[in-house]
């Protein structure tokens, strides 16, 4: 089983990635696209916020 600080990192990652990719959307004018990672984006910064995690540096999306 993984421990606390495995999850985080796992998941920090992931928003990290999705964040990336919601950017490229953003830029290409992709919105179905970013709609769909915005779903993606919305569940992992809940779990960060559960987890205790501070988004004030990473959450470069803000939404």
């Amino acid at each position: 089983m993984p421990s606390n600080g495995e999850i985080i990192k796992d998941v920090v990652d992931q928003f990290q990635r999705v964040q990336a990719h919601m950017k490229n959307a953003r830029k290409e004018n992709a919105t179905e696209t970013y709609e769909g990672l915005k779903k993606d984006y919305k569940s992992l910064k809940a779990i960060l916020n559960t987890l205790g995690v501070n988004l004030t540096e990473i959450d470069e999306i803000k939404e």
